[in-house]
Protein backbone atom coordinates (compact mmCIF):
# COMPACT_ATOMS: atom_id res chain seq x y z
CA UNK A 1 0.00 0.00 0.00
CA UNK A 2 2.75 2.36 1.11
CA UNK A 3 4.80 1.29 -1.98
CA UNK A 4 2.10 2.18 -4.42
CA UNK A 5 1.49 5.72 -3.34
CA UNK A 6 5.10 6.22 -2.95
CA UNK A 7 5.51 4.83 -6.72
CA UNK A 8 2.55 7.15 -7.81
CA UNK A 9 4.08 10.46 -5.99
CA UNK A 10 7.49 9.50 -7.51
CA UNK A 11 5.63 9.37 -11.25
CA UNK A 12 3.78 12.65 -10.70
CA UNK A 13 7.00 14.64 -9.54
CA UNK A 14 9.35 13.52 -12.00
CA UNK A 15 6.77 14.07 -14.80
CA UNK A 16 6.30 17.76 -13.02
CA UNK A 17 9.99 17.99 -12.95
CA UNK A 18 10.49 17.42 -17.06
CA UNK A 19 7.80 20.15 -17.61
CA UNK A 20 9.50 22.44 -15.59
CA UNK A 21 13.11 21.85 -16.41
CA UNK A 22 11.97 22.29 -20.13
CA UNK A 23 10.55 25.68 -19.18
CA UNK A 24 13.42 27.04 -17.63
CA UNK A 25 15.44 29.85 -19.36
CA UNK A 26 18.36 29.16 -20.03
CA UNK A 27 21.69 31.34 -21.88
CA UNK A 28 19.65 30.19 -25.30
CA UNK A 29 15.98 31.47 -24.00
CA UNK A 30 14.65 27.73 -23.92
CA UNK A 31 11.14 27.11 -24.08
CA UNK A 32 10.17 30.14 -21.12
CA UNK A 33 11.44 32.48 -24.17
CA UNK A 34 8.02 31.24 -25.99
CA UNK A 35 6.18 33.06 -23.44
CA UNK A 36 7.78 36.53 -22.98
CA UNK A 37 4.60 37.40 -24.63
CA UNK A 38 2.43 36.60 -21.84
CA UNK A 39 4.46 37.59 -18.91
CA UNK A 40 2.20 37.42 -15.79
CA UNK A 41 4.78 37.10 -13.02
CA UNK A 42 7.75 38.58 -15.00
CA UNK A 43 10.75 36.50 -16.35
CA UNK A 44 13.22 37.17 -12.72
CA UNK A 45 10.19 35.37 -10.78
CA UNK A 46 9.36 32.73 -12.75
CA UNK A 47 12.82 31.74 -13.15
CA UNK A 48 12.95 31.77 -8.98
CA UNK A 49 9.89 29.84 -8.75
CA UNK A 50 10.18 27.26 -11.33
CA UNK A 51 13.82 26.82 -9.92
CA UNK A 52 13.12 26.38 -6.41
CA UNK A 53 9.66 23.99 -7.75
CA UNK A 54 12.97 21.64 -9.73
CA UNK A 55 14.54 21.57 -6.56
CA UNK A 56 11.65 20.62 -4.00
CA UNK A 57 10.17 17.73 -6.70
CA UNK A 58 13.79 16.40 -6.82
CA UNK A 59 13.45 16.16 -2.88
CA UNK A 60 10.26 14.75 -3.06
CA UNK A 61 11.49 12.21 -5.68
CA UNK A 62 14.79 10.91 -3.46
CA UNK A 63 12.50 11.08 -0.50
CA UNK A 64 10.03 9.07 -1.61
CA UNK A 65 12.43 6.60 -3.33
CA UNK A 66 13.90 5.91 -0.04
CA UNK A 67 10.38 5.10 1.53
CA UNK A 68 9.49 3.32 -1.04
CA UNK A 69 12.64 1.55 -0.64
CA UNK A 70 11.91 0.59 2.76
CA UNK A 71 8.16 -0.18 2.23
CA UNK A 72 9.21 -2.69 -0.17
CA UNK A 73 11.79 -4.83 2.07
CA UNK A 74 9.74 -4.47 4.88
CA UNK A 75 6.66 -6.38 3.11
CA UNK A 76 7.62 -9.51 4.20
CA UNK A 77 8.19 -12.37 2.74
CA UNK A 78 11.25 -13.10 0.64
CA UNK A 79 12.57 -9.92 -0.90
CA UNK A 80 15.31 -11.99 -3.05
CA UNK A 81 12.18 -14.07 -4.69
CA UNK A 82 11.89 -12.77 -8.37
CA UNK A 83 9.10 -11.77 -9.50
CA UNK A 84 9.40 -13.40 -12.24
CA UNK A 85 9.39 -16.51 -11.57
CA UNK A 86 6.50 -15.75 -9.27
CA UNK A 87 4.29 -15.06 -12.66
CA UNK A 88 5.66 -18.38 -14.08
CA UNK A 89 4.73 -19.81 -11.60
CA UNK A 90 0.76 -18.49 -11.21
CA UNK A 91 0.82 -19.45 -15.20
CA UNK A 92 1.47 -22.72 -15.05
CA UNK A 93 -0.39 -23.61 -12.07
CA UNK A 94 2.21 -23.45 -9.19
CA UNK A 95 4.89 -25.41 -11.52
CA UNK A 96 8.05 -24.10 -13.00
CA UNK A 97 9.34 -25.49 -16.49
CA UNK A 98 12.09 -27.66 -16.33
CA UNK A 99 15.25 -25.84 -16.88
CA UNK A 100 17.21 -27.43 -19.69
CA UNK A 101 20.65 -29.03 -18.43
CA UNK A 102 23.56 -27.06 -18.72
CA UNK A 103 25.82 -27.71 -21.82
CA UNK A 104 28.60 -31.01 -20.49
CA UNK A 105 31.81 -30.51 -21.78
CA UNK A 106 32.06 -32.76 -25.49
CA UNK A 107 34.12 -35.68 -24.85
CA UNK A 108 36.96 -35.82 -27.59
CA UNK A 109 37.00 -38.59 -29.98
CA UNK A 110 40.35 -39.59 -31.21
CA UNK A 111 40.85 -37.86 -34.78
CA UNK A 112 39.44 -40.77 -37.57
CA UNK A 113 42.49 -42.44 -39.56
CA UNK A 114 42.42 -41.28 -43.05
CA UNK A 115 41.64 -44.31 -45.35
CA UNK A 116 44.09 -45.84 -47.72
Amino acid sequence: MIYGISLTIIIVASVLVIIAVLLQNSKGGGLAANFASAQVMGVRKTADFLEKATWVLASVIVGFSIIATLALKSGGGDTKKSLIKDKMEAASGGQLPMQPAQDQPAQEQPAAQPAE
